[in-house]
């Protein structure tokens, strides 16, 4: 009871002083604390559903019977698929159970990676690289033509739930900077997809925004029709015949 009433004060102390910390948390996506909330606390009942039971029972099957908390991580991303992109503290606690650990032991992994996220995102949760060589590109013009389009800041989800943009560091495709990912929770586990869209600029990124308003498919990767993956734009300038074997390849002849 007691720790209710200071978690309900501290949640009163965080409202009243939410501009500066939004200031302070402006480079970050992750929520690595937990209060207490009607739609979020450790009171509401959470289940995995059939289906993904059974996919519950397939991930433990690939650790020994003994190391069942190094399933937390793939048991939590599918929870967060369930749960339409996002981990209440009720679903961390079932996957506690599973795999017989104390809840903290999730929690630490939950708050850790920025793949788990805190609190309610939209149904396509965008997600603006903003590591350097994208940065260098332009990602921050990104990010502000996604925001200023959707009407909305960093980490907020449109008044239709379709929408929300997170940062994330490094998606491991410089040479295609800069990028954005797409996380797709409006089909729940069963239709969820996560695609990089490479190569945007402002507008094409508003076109993708309105594409997925839509329900409309799009091929993701790169977004410049005048690249082949990450190929250079206007076709190869070197390279352009099968190379010459080693002359050692030959070992007769070394």
């Amino acid at each position: 009871m007691l720790a209710r009433l200071a978690a309900k004060r501290l949640l009163e102390i965080r409202q009243a002083i939410r501009p500066s910390l939004q200031a302070s948390r402006s480079f970050s996506t992750a929520l690595n604390y937990h209060l207490d909330s009607p739609d979020n606390n450790p009171d509401l009942p959470w289940k995995f559903s059939d289906t993904n039971k059974e996919k519950v029972k397939e991930i433990l099957s690939h650790y020994p019977s003994n190391y069942k908390q190094s399933a937390v991580i793939p048991l939590l991303d599918l929870a967060q698929q369930q749960h339409g992109g996002w981990l209440p503290v009720s679903a961390m606690n079932e996957v506690a159970k599973i795999i017989e650990v104390a809840p903290i032991r999730v929690y630490e992994v939950a708050t850790f990676y920025s793949m788990f996220n805190r609190s309610k995102v939209g149904k396509y949760h965008l997600l603006v690289c903003g590591t350097t060589p994208c940065m260098v590109r332009g990602s921050r013009e990104i990010e502000d033509a996604l925001l200023k389009h959707l009407g909305v800041k960093r980490n907020e989800v449109t008044k239709d739930g379709l929408f929300s943009v997170g940062e994330m560091e490094c998606m491991g495709c410089c040479v295609n900077a800069p990028m954005i990912t797409v996380a797709d929770y409006s089909n729940g586990s069963e239709g969820y997809t996560y695609n990089y869209y490479e190569d945007v600029t402002p507008k094409r990124v508003v076109e993708i925004v309105e594409m997925l308003r839509r329900g409309e498919k799009l091929p993701p990767g790169t977004q410049n029709p005048k690249r082949t993956k990450s190929g250079p734009e206007g076709g190869n300038t070197t390279l352009l015949s099968e190379p010459k074997p080693p002359p050692c390849r030959d070992l007769d002849a070394c």
